[in-house]
């Protein structure tokens, strides 16, 4: 047998395998020296994605409390005044939405230069984004490089401004015509609301100074609580709330059923309000600090409930179910400047604190004839403003800078909001008339009851001297 393992074949298939195992070893150099890059670039892919669908996620939770707000703010108005409540809040979002998208944004985040951001109008995706839709590949790494998807931070930040909205609307309700609302709705959600977050998260003066508010004590529910109260002020307290020999007259919700699911809403959206606010999602530490965020959240609306409905008896004289049901959204409202503290004792603390406040602040309120339905300016705005300066307590702030983020977002929120009522007064008029609020704007306003099968008995007016 001729043995060929020498001749020509055999020596260029043994040539071929030692070529071919040159290459395979070549080639896996290559692979192990470009691994870490892709590695890299999955990792940073990973990221962008897990960022993206946070903003979106905790963004529709937060859009949630939308419901919320209408079923509290339905339950706690009498029942001749509920769907209008409705009209209310399903307007107020959509009007949010159009103004932040139009301008408000802009305003808030795009080239803020201490006060306040670009007078631009409209806001959309990046020239990458845009691109990578449009099939250019190439324009990927830039868009990954962002970290997030441009609008998926739009639109977690516009269900803020909505939040701030739906404050002043319960504060008024019963009183407070309904295009006049959407008017002052308008400026506040295209310009007040954005301008206060041009000074903190938008980079402006009063974040320069180190103030702090993780998710939004004073800048989202400080700012509708003095929207709310300048409202209430120029409005006045509904008829015959207030007797002339200092009584308050009852006024008793429509569905507490109702309310407290509202309340169990709230607190459901709360976990992306403060949840969502961590910003980030794609890293084993931003997982953790979210954890913490929802632990003390939580911890905080608990303890506000709890201590409401202890204190409800020396402060208003009886076990009040409502006191509760507003002692734990002011829990949650006072955590939400740090619900990222590591103790989480702290949370259960500041919770109750900020319910004894919003116990303390109805009773107040009352004393000095403020007529607000749902108990929004103490929840929103005293518990907000404690919370706010409850961050130096456990989370490092400033005392100084505090009081003064809280005193400069009240002096121009109060005072834009006021002279935006009075002047809405002066021309379009702010109040139903007595007839419409003696027979409640369902039947005046739109023509249709909440609740069809119960009969409407009219209120007599006890006391002509009333306010």
């Amino acid at each position: 047998m001729n043995d060929t393992r020498n001749g020509p074949r055999g020596r260029r298939a043994r040539g071929s395998r030692c070529g071919t195992t040159a290459r395979t070893a070549l080639a896996m150099l290559v692979l192990l020296m470009c691994a870490p890059a892709r590695a890299q670039a999955a990792s940073d892919e990973t990221q962008f994605v897990f960022n993206t669908l946070s903003f979106l996620l905790w963004g529709g939770l937060v859009m949630w409390m939308a419901a919320g707000f209408t079923m509290l703010e339905s339950g706690s108005v009498r029942t001749k005044n509920a769907s209008v409540i409705c009209l209310k809040n399903v307007g107020l979002y959509s009007i949010a939405g159009i103004a932040y998208y139009v301008i408000g944004y802009n305003l808030m985040y795009s080239d803020v230069q201490g006060w306040i951001g670009s007078f631009t109008f409209l806001y959309g995706p990046s020239a990458d984004e845009i691109a990578l839709l449009g099939g250019q590949q190439e324009a990927q790494a830039a868009v990954i490089e962002n970290g997030y998807s441009v609008m998926s931070d739009w639109f977690f930040q516009m269900v803020f401004v909505a939040t701030a909205a739906s404050i002043v609307s319960g504060a008024l309700a019963e009183r407070v015509k309904l295009w006049s609302f959407f008017i002052f709705t308008l400026v506040l959600t295209a310009f007040i609301y954005p301008v206060v977050g041009a000074w903190t998260w938008g980079g402006g003066w009063l974040n320069e100074l180190g103030f702090q508010d993780f998710a939004g004590s004073s800048i989202v529910h400080g700012t509708g609580g003095w929207a709310a109260l300048a409202g209430a002020l120029i409005i006045g307290p509904r008829r015959g709330k207030f007797k002339s020999d200092g009584t308050v007259r009852p006024t008793p919700p429509s569905s507490i059923p109702v309310v407290t699911l509202g309340v169990f809403i709230l607190w459901f959206g709360w976990f992306g309000f403060n949840g969502g606010s961590q910003l980030a999602l794609g890293t084993a530490a931003d997982v953790v600090a979210m954890s913490h965020v929802l632990v003390n959240t939580n911890l905080a609306g608990a303890a506000g409930g709890i201590a409401a409905i202890a204190v409800s008896r020396p402060i208003l004289g009886r076990i009040d179910l409502l006191a509760g049901l507003n002692g734990a959204i002011a829990g949650l409202v006072s955590i939400t400047a740090g619900p990222d503290i590591v103790e989480h004792h702290w949370a259960i603390i500041i919770g109750a604190i900020g319910a004894v406040i919003c116990t303390a602040s109805m009773k107040l309120l009352e004393k000095v004839r403020v007529d607000d339905v749902v108990g929004a300016v103490p929840a929103h705005l005293f518990a907000g403003a404690w919370g706010t300066l409850a961050t130096c307590i456990a989370a490092g702030a400033n005392i100084g800078v505090q009081l003064l983020g809280v005193g400069a977002i009240g002096v121009f929120v109060f005072g834009t909001s006021f002279l935006l009522w009075k002047g809405l007064e002066m021309t379009v008029g702010v109040r139903v008339s007595q007839r419409v609020e003696q027979l409640g704007q369902d039947v005046a306003d739109l023509g249709i009851d909440a609740y069809p099968e119960f009969v409407l008995m009219p209120e007599p007016d006890d006391d002509p001297d009333a306010a």
